[in-house]
């Protein structure tokens, strides 16, 4: 993991990113509320990796839920949004070395994508269960389950188009090998 100022600036940027697209493209539900948030989490992962992603994601997506009233919710949002872009940028990481084709990136990434969400709504149940016992766990898993999807398709659509651009894989070098 090298510091410098760029890796920390792009963390504060993503942290950012994260909180806005958490806050802003929302979709109210009974007990929380469905949120793009996770396209940001996932690009996160990818762009900047593991620890630097993890950071930003967890850091932004828990300052939306301060700022927006979840304050309940901020703890766990920034340990389940903090792994999910490890697990975004590990797994991808993994298939890539599987699918060693360039043109195919969008494989390795829908695949990390759905499992790292598959983790974001497992983690919600978990700690929704917790709260508000098994029935309010199950009866969020509708909303995260949406959440999650919509996220995993919104990242891998969002990452194969910059994945294109030279520029971006350039800016970003851990979208070109996965590589920390």
């Amino acid at each position: 993991m090298k510091l410098d100022v760029k890796s920390l600036v792009f963390t504060a940027v993503y942290a950012a990113l994260c909180c806005v697209a958490t806050m802003i493209i929302i979709v109210p539900l009974p007990n929380g509320y469905v949120n793009a948030g996770d396209v940001l989490v996932l690009l996160a992962g990818w762009c900047l990796g593991p620890y630097f992603g993890g950071i930003s994601a967890g850091v932004g997506c828990a300052i939306a839920d301060l700022v927006s009233g979840y304050v309940i919710y901020a703890p766990v949002t920034f340990v389940v949004k903090f792994v999910v872009a490890i697990l975004a940028f590990y797994i991808a990481r993994l298939f890539k070395k599987i699918i060693k084709k360039d043109s195919l990136d969008y494989i390795s990434r829908a695949i990390s994508a759905i499992i790292a969400q598959l983790f974001m709504v497992l983690g919600y149940f978990i700690y929704e269960s917790i709260l508000y016992g098994l029935v309010g766990g199950s009866l969020a898993l509708v909303g995260n389950t949406l959440q999650g999807t919509f996220c995993a398709i919104g990242g891998t659509l969002l990452i194969s188009v910059l994945y294109r651009i030279k520029y971006i894989r350039n800016v970003f070098p851990r979208l070109n090998s996965g590589e920390k």
